[in-house]
């Protein structure tokens, strides 16, 4: 188990240094605890609850919401 780990944390550094955010990561393990799924069953959960309209277009005002906060001002160039 802890070599998996290792792995896991070595692979997340490896995304990090690319500029992926990497802090908050769910996993199958994070639905097959609750819930009587397996592995596969669960993936599925996890695609359907994180890439649904509703939810990415709520990171998207997070993450605009976070910049107004630090007070970044969005490219003048960018096109919606």
């Amino acid at each position: 188990m802890e070599n998996k780990q290792a792995e896991i944390e070595q692979a997340k550094a490896i995304l990090k240094q690319h500029g992926y955010f990497v802090d908050n990561l769910w996993s199958t393990q994070d639905v097959t605890d609750r819930y009587e799924w397996t592995e596969e069953q669960a993936y599925d959960v996890l695609d359907k609850a994180l890439t649904n309209e509703w939810v990415m277009e709520q990171i998207w005002f997070s993450i605009d919401d976070a910049c107004d906060s630090l007070k970044i001002e969005l490219k003048e160039d960018y096109e919606n």
